[in-house]
């Protein structure tokens, strides 16, 4: 089409650095293990969103979106503690974002959130993945910008899409080239909805995931999201 599109997921993400205190460990790795795993979300995903199956034409999908309430952002990680596994998710609905969507492909958007309100219900493990590791007094936000039109043609229909994001992503000052998985669909009162993951390796942002003897954190986690736009 000739479009030259550039667009902007500023998605609050965390690092997946986390400290556990000294307490998880008296307490016993099993039930800690259990009861972070029993706390952790879901990954995002469209039939945890609002109700699908809605439609629209091309003429009612091109224009301006923006993010609702509903929307959130996040990152997923996983440790491990004296030999249990444990999945880490941090979540904030402090998302706000708008798109464009042009011929039925996503041309711009933008979606900012602000890194230091993800939270888990682990204070400790929170007040380390702002202050320490990811620095959010510095870099209060995390931005991923899309390189290539998105097609979004076929979620118009009422089908669930699965589309490539291929961008870069800017995370604690350092940007580098990322490939997000996501599903596009149409909700039934006419909203789009998006939900995702982004791999990332957390040394490639200048972040390193510590190792405290009784717990490690994987050099690996995701960014992941859930947005909800409307008109």
């Amino acid at each position: 089409m000739g479009l030259r599109t550039r667009t902007k997921v500023i998605i609050g993400i965390a690092s997946g650095v986390v400290v556990v205190g000294a307490a998880a460990a008296i307490a016993g790795p099993v039930i800690y293990a259990n009861t972070v795993n029993a706390q952790a979300e879901a990954a995002p995903s469209l039939s945890a969103a609002p109700s699908g199956g809605g439609q629209l034409s091309a003429a009612e999908a091109d224009g301006d979106w923006k993010s609702t309430g509903d929307s959130f952002a996040g990152y997923r990680v996983h440790e491990t503690l004296q030999g249990q596994d444990v999945d880490v998710v941090g979540r904030t609905k402090d998302v706000e974002g708008t798109a464009e969507v042009s011929g039925g492909s996503l041309t711009e958007a933008t979606v900012t959130v602000q890194v230091a309100t993800i939270s888990t219900p682990e204070a400790r493990r929170d007040e380390y993945f702002r202050t320490t590791a990811l620095q959010t007094d510095q870099h209060p936000t995390a931005t991923f910008t899309l390189t290539k039109p998105v097609d979004v043609s076929g979620a118009l229909d009422g089908s669930t899409q699965d589309v490539t994001l291929t961008g870069t992503m800017d995370l604690h000052g350092v940007e580098q080239p990322v490939s997000a998985d996501a599903q596009v669909a149409v909700a039934a009162d006419g909203s789009v909805q998006v939900a995702g993951s982004i791999p990332i390796t957390f040394e490639d942002y200048g972040v390193q995931a510590p190792s405290l003897g009784f717990v490690t954190v994987d050099p690996k986690g995701s960014v992941e999201f859930s947005l909800d736009l409307e008109k």
